[in-house]
Order: C-alpha cells, then sequence, then structure tokens
C-alpha cells in the first residue's frame, strides 16, 4: 500500500473526481459504476493472474480500495462489497463455483455483495445468524433476513449469506443469487448518503440451494480465516478518506492557518503506521490467530478519519459550511460519518475486545 493513488486509473479517476457527489446524494448513476470500475481493472488486484487477476496479494486489493475511497467513499464502498465476494471465491474449496463466477465479477458483468456482516458479529458472540436452512434432497431451504447489503446491482447480484443448519448442526456460508426463487430485493435504502451503492435488504422465503452454491461447508472454521480479508480491504476506505482529508488540509495551509502544519505532519504519520502495520500483519498471516489486533487497527483508523475531517474544516473555515464551496467537505463530513458504523461497528469491535480481555482476566 502507497500514500498516494497515483497508480489509479486516469480515467476512472476522472469520472469519480466529476461524479462524487452524485455517487453520494443520488442513485442515478449505481448501474454505470461497477463497469467503471471494473474497466479500470480494479477487481483483479490481488486475485491470482491464474484466475484472471493481476496477480500480487490482498494488500494490493487494500490500495485499490484505498486509491478508489479518496475520490469516492461510495465507490470504494462498492469496491469493498465486490472485491470481498471474490475474496471468499478465491479462499472457498469450491472450485467449480469459482470457476463458474470469477469470470463474470472480474469483467463486472454482475456484482458480488458480502453478506457476511451478520457472520461476522456471529463470529465475534454478538449476534445470532439470520439466515435457516433445513435439508431437503441434496440441497437446502433457505429462509431469514439480511437487513443491509451493498452491492446489490439491479440487473444481477451474488451475494454470500452465513447459513446456520437446524438443530444447532453448525453453519455453512452459501451464495445465493439475484433469480434465485425465494430471494427478493427490497427498494434501496433511504440513505442520507452514499446513495449509489445499490444497498438494500434481503428477504429469503424457502430459497432452494443444492451443494454447489455453497462456499464453505463449516463457517466456524472458514470465518476466522475470512476475516482478515474482510475487514482488512474495509480499512481501506478508511484509509482512502483519511488521505484525502489530509490533502485538503494541507492544502489549507497559508498565512492564519500555520498552526495547523503540527497536527497535520503528526496525524499523517500516524496513519502510515497504521497502514504499515495492517500490511505487515495481512502478509504474515498474524491476524488469523490475533484479529483483536486487526480490530484495533479498525478502530485507530477510524479515529483517523475524524480527526482528518475536523482538521480540513478547521483550515477550510466558514466556506466549508457554504452549499456550494462546502459540497466536496459536506461529502467527506458524510462520508466520515459512516465509517464508525460499518459492520462491525466500532462499538461492537470494542465490546469484543472489552470481553476478550474479561475472558482473559
Amino acid at each position: 500500500m502507497s500514500s498516494s493513488s497515483s497508480a489509479l486509473d486516469a480515467r476512472l479517476g476522472a469520472w469519480l473526481g466529476a461524479h462524487a457527489l452524485s455517487l453520494d446524494t443520488e442513485s442515478l448513476l449505481a448501474g454505470e459504476l461497477l463497469p467503471r470500475l471494473s474497466e479500470s481493472g480494479v477487481f483483479g488486484a490481488g486475485v491470482p493472474e491464474a484466475e484472471g487477476g493481476t496477480g500480487g496479494d490482498v494488500t494490493d486489493a487494500v490500495e485499490a480500495v484505498a486509491a478508489v475511497s479518496e475520490r469516492s467513499l461510495a465507490a470504494g464502498f462498492v469496491l469493498w462489497g465486490h472485491r470481498s465476494y471474490i475474496e471468499y471465491l478465491l479462499q472457498s474449496p469450491n472450485e467449480a463455483l469459482r470457476a463458474a463466477l470469477l469470470p463474470d465479477l472480474l469483467a463486472g458483468r454482475v456484482a458480488g455483495a458480502t453478506g457476511l456482516s451478520n457472520a461476522m458479529k456471529f463470529l465475534a458472540g454478538l449476534e445470532r445468524l439470520q439466515v435457516n436452512a433445513r435439508p431437503e434432497g441434496e440441497g437446502y431451504v433457505l429462509d431469514g433476513k439480511l437487513p443491509w447489503v451493498s452491492n446489490l446491482r439491479v440487473q444481477g447480484f451474488h451475494v454470500a449469506a452465513a447459513v446456520s443448519r437446524a438443530n444447532d448442526e453448525g453453519a455453512f456460508v452459501a451464495s445465493l443469487a439475484h433469480d434465485d426463487p425465494g430471494v427478493r430485493r427490497s427498494p434501496d435504502l433511504d440513505l442520507m448518503g452514499l446513495r449509489a451503492t445499490s444497498t438494500a435488504a434481503l428477504d429469503i422465503d424457502h430459497a432452494r440451494i443444492d451443494a454447489d452454491r455453497i462456499i464453505h461447508p463449516d463457517a466456524g472454521a472458514w470465518l476466522p480465516a475470512a476475516r482478515p480479508a474482510f475487514l482488512g480491504l474495509q480499512c481501506g476506505m478508511s484509509i482512502g478518506l483519511a488521505r484525502c482529508a489530509l490533502n485538503e488540509a494541507r492544502g489549507c495551509l497559508g498565512p492564519g492557518r500555520g498552526a495547523l502544519a503540527e497536527p497535520i505532519a503528526v496525524l499523517a504519520e500516524a496513519l502510515d503506521g497504521l497502514e504499515r502495520e495492517l500490511r505487515e500483519g495481512l502478509r504474515s498471516g498474524a491476524f488469523h490467530s490475533r484479529p483483536a489486533a486487526l480490530f484495533r487497527i479498525r478502530i485507530a483508523l477510524a479515529d483517523v478519519v475524524a480527526q482528518a475531517v475536523g482538521l480540513e474544516l478547521q483550515g477550510s473555515g466558514g466556506k466549508a459550511y457554504l452549499s456550494a464551496p462546502g459540497a466536496a467537505f459536506g461529502r467527506r463530513w458524510r462520508e466520515a460519518a459512516f465509517i464508525p458504523v460499518i459492520t462491525p461497528s466500532l462499538l461492537q469491535l470494542k465490546t469484543a475486545l472489552a470481553a476478550q480481555r474479561e475472558s482473559a482476566a
């Protein structure tokens, strides 16, 4: 991960710069966003070349999320969801499912959505699984609801969900599709921002799947292995937004604002340190056995974002509160408000860390 968005495709960067406010405030460009991201090649970052990607590792995908989020958090959020679903397929033993779905996902012809936020809270002991299954023939019948999932593109999507087996016989991770009978997408949720992210609820009513749709048969064993990439890619959104706000704050330095130079430099150094910790932990695999370290990085990055937009506000002064001059800042302020509530939220992460400390004591 670098501290610059220079690696971002110039055409995508220009398009995001021109449409960032629209992507945040309306759904007009929701259908265009995924193909735009695909054309730039960002979906292939960290995907093995043998699988159709550009190689590298998951830190390259984190950097792609950061670079896109630097221009638009709505676009970064869509990229996170899509790339997380791709990562699930890469980590799945179901080679046939991966071969069937990956080409269209990399090409942006269909959306990938991570419906595993509930599962990650379940893993931390914070919530029960919200989708249940009963066996039927060689497959399962699923019922339940996913109340908040992004990148549910109306033109077509696949979504990952953790599913609880009947009679407490464990759980598995399955892939559902937009055209599965019994899978119903709600209208877009009425968000205060990020409105082009195709965020909706999914109702699952007697949806039947066969075993070939199972990403992993043992969610309890697989989720801890998938969690570092899930949260690491999520951290890319904070990194990108913080970089942007700090750059804007630096641009405000001048007569009467010199007092901001030191806090900007200190915060930028803290951001660089957190990026380094994240990169090293993802590459070494340390977060598999020490998830608390990753939780703390996610929490710290959210704090950096809050401070960074605060510094931008101080540097901009009153013009940030005027509709036209302050439009871009207002968007970043809303984006920053979203960072703490992305599942798992900061409160949920802090609750998990507190429970871990109590258990250790």
